[in-house]
């Protein structure tokens, strides 16, 4: 019976340091490689730019009701009207989210410092659409003599609602995941909502009163560049850009049926 005793010990002990339960000396912790740290390269850069044309008959905008809190119905002399589709004069659409979705090299964009900023004006939010980037600072303002409840509704970033008051101090906030678009609502105004485009690189533009954008620096390659709008949904092209190149992308979106 000792004997054997012995003779399992041993064994235990030869199947440990066959098994892993010495590390060899010259073993090391995994280490994840380092992300690169991105830069435009003005030399070779490139752009894009072009519209977000519209056909068809677009619904007149809504007037807005805000007699339930006098200071919003103070704030304008005429109607407020719904901004949800703005076509502009040359048929093209305001407010639309352009961007380039995939295709870029891995790595990392520098996030600016200075913050993008979303005021409560005259009792709507201005801009209606805001692109920033991940972990960029946000400034929500209230500029009105009332008080406001600022709320987005992300699906993969957190969610916060937090009241303002009238012409308070402004907060400051980050999101940290892409997202494109988080809605913001405010609980009290009802007819109040903001769009923000959350992405991880510098390459994106809104459309303003000529529907126009230009996204620059892009390094040369392959991309997928998408056209969001928040009534008549997203739109997908596919290009390719050499080094230095300019090129035109124009996007077309159509009324409902």
């Amino acid at each position: 019976m000792k004997h054997k005793f012995i003779l399992c010990g041993i064994f235990s002990a030869f199947l440990l340091a066959g098994c892993g339960g010495t590390k060899p000396e010259n073993a090391r912790p995994t280490e994840s490689a380092p992300t690169a740290s991105l830069r435009i390269d003005e030399a070779t850069a490139g752009s894009i730019s072009g519209k977000v044309n519209f056909s068809g008959e677009a619904t007149p905008g809504r007037p807005i009701d805000m007699s339930a809190t006098p200071a919003c119905a103070a704030a304008h002399q005429t109607p407020q009207l719904a901004e949800d589709v703005i076509v502009n004069g040359n048929h093209t659409l305001k407010n639309a989210f352009v961007w380039v979705k995939s295709g870029l090299p891995e790595g990392t964009w520098p996030v600016p410092a200075a913050p993008a900023v979303l005021d409560q004006n005259g009792c709507v939010y201005s801009p209606r659409v805001l692109g920033v980037m991940v972990n960029q600072p946000v400034r929500f303002e209230n500029s009105d003599p009332t008080i406001h409840n600022i709320h987005p509704l992300p699906r993969v970033n957190r969610e916060w609602n937090e009241s303002q008051p009238p012409q308070g101090e402004a907060k400051m906030k980050q999101f940290a995941k892409t997202e494109v678009m988080i809605s913001v609502k405010c609980n009290i105004h009802p007819w109040m909502r903001a769009y923000i485009g959350v992405v991880e690189h510098p390459f994106f533009a809104v459309t303003g009163d000529d529907g126009s954008f230009s996204i620059k620096g892009l390094p040369p390659g392959k991309y997928t560049v998408e056209a969001w709008h928040e009534r008549y949904g997203i739109q997908d092209l596919e290009i390719t850009i050499t080094p230095k190149e300019n090129k035109t992308i124009d996007f077309a979106f159509k009324a409902s049926p």
